[in-house]
């Protein structure tokens, strides 16, 4: 099986995969643009090291990233190279277990996606499995046991240089705020393999679910079990908490953990609550949940800072950005009276920084003349004592700087974007 690792066509489609992924330097300070010269030079030395089992990881360069409840989450990257080999080594792998994988687990796998998830759990919620066991395994990245996902792995790759290799990939040391550290347990976040190995791992618990019959959606480490009644799941959460910690030795969180009812459930980033439509009694709806609102609102700021500099042209490019990949994502959603409302304040952001970018009086002046504004109005207007914000709300901004005019520039609302999605 190594051989298929390091073959040439194989090689050549990691290294696509990897360029096109981004992500920045490891320990090595090695960039993306540097990795296909590096391999010019080095690549017949290393894929022989590789054949015999000779190949040693770098070091794991461990990143705090904060998490939206304001904790910090360690991300492991590992070197631009390690992340090549790691990118070929999961193309020869995951053919051989995603086959086997259930229908009901939809993370970081081929047609399988959070929305297919997310429309799975409301069809079972609207089909009456109301009480949920929602359970959230604690770290669960810094939690596997090397020993059992390398016995997992074993049972279908026989490969001793394969799994030589996959061993010193688990155990290459972090390094912490320049301190190298042991790592004898754990999946860092941030390497090409871990989605897989994570799907490894947690496929022991979907056999057991599907085994009993039970209804559940996974999406990696986030899952949940439905089923119809309170005692149901109370006998249900007592044997997976059982099977997780005495077999696949995993810590299950307890303060995020429990039985609950659609309207206080949360998953991928949404939440339920009832139908409102004729006919639809006792039924629920997908709404994206009030914290993600918070962090669209919050990413919209950041772009729109009057204070940044950037080229208005730039700062539309940005802003598209954060709009498509939020409403692509939230689309499932009852969102459109909330998109308009959010439009507004937005139109008004981009007004304000319009506004401080002509800065001089004399400058603002002209511009609004330009903008078919007389001239003692506009003289008025540039000289005002008024702040930003208050102008960029008033008529002479909202009736100059208009959404034709905003949209010329490529400036594309919200609503726009839900529209023409949810259209497809």
């Amino acid at each position: 099986m190594i051989e298929k690792v390091v073959s040439k066509v194989n090689m050549y489609n990691a290294y696509k995969r990897v360029f096109s992924n981004g992500g920045g330097a490891g320990v090595d300070g090695m960039t993306l643009v540097r990795l296909h010269f590096h391999l010019n030079k080095t690549w017949p030395i290393k894929k022989q090291l590789l054949l015999e089992g000779r190949f040693l990881p770098q070091p794991i360069k461990g990143v705090e990233i904060p998490k939206p409840n304001g904790k910090k989450r360690l991300l492991g990257i590992p070197t631009v190279e390690d992340r090549l080999i790691q990118q070929a080594m999961l193309q020869v792998l995951s053919p051989i277990f995603d086959k086997d994988f259930s229908t009901h687990s939809y993370g970081f796998r081929p047609n399988k996606s959070a929305h297919q998830a997310l429309q799975t759990s409301l069809a079972y919620i609207n089909n009456g499995y109301q009480k949920i066991i929602d359970i959230d395994l604690k770290s669960f990245f810094d939690e596997v046991d090397h020993s059992i996902l390398l016995e997992l792995v074993y049972r279908k790759v026989k490969c001793s240089m394969v799994m030589k290799l996959l061993r010193k990939f688990l155990r290459a040391p972090i390094l912490i705020q320049g301190k190298l550290q042991k790592r004898r347990k754990g999946v860092p976040q941030g390497g090409p393999l871990s989605p897989l190995l994570s799907n490894i791992v947690l496929h022991e618990l979907d056999q057991i679910l599907e085994a009993r019959g039970l209804l559940f959606i996974r999406f990696a480490d986030d899952f949940s079990i439905y089923t119809k009644s309170a005692k149901a799941a109370k006998r249900v959460g007592n044997s997976i908490y059982c099977f997780l910690k005495e077999h696949l030795k995993l810590p299950i969180n307890r303060e995020k953990s429990g039985l609950r009812k659609p309207h206080q459930f949360e998953v991928l980033g949404y939440t339920f609550v009832p139908s409102y439509k004729k006919g639809a009694k006792g039924k629920f709806q997908l709404v994206a949940k009030q914290k993600a609102w918070e962090r669209l609102k919050y990413s919209l700021k950041e772009v729109t800072c009057k204070t940044k500099p950037m080229r208005f042209d730039e700062r539309i490019k940005k802003l598209l950005e954060v709009q498509r990949g939020w409403v692509n994502y939230f689309k499932l959603g009852s969102i459109k009276l909330k998109l308009k409302k959010l439009d507004e304040w937005l139109r008004n952001r981009l007004r304000y920084c319009i506004w401080h970018d002509w800065k001089k009086p004399e400058r603002k002046r002209k511009n609004l003349i330009r903008l078919g504004i007389p001239q003692g109005q506009a003289y008025a207007w540039s000289r005002t004592r008024k702040g930003g914000w208050a102008v960029a709300q008033s008529p002479i901004l909202n009736t100059t700087i208009t959404l034709g005019r905003l949209r010329q520039r490529g400036y594309i609302s919200m609503i726009d974007i839900y529209t023409k999605t949810t259209e497809k």
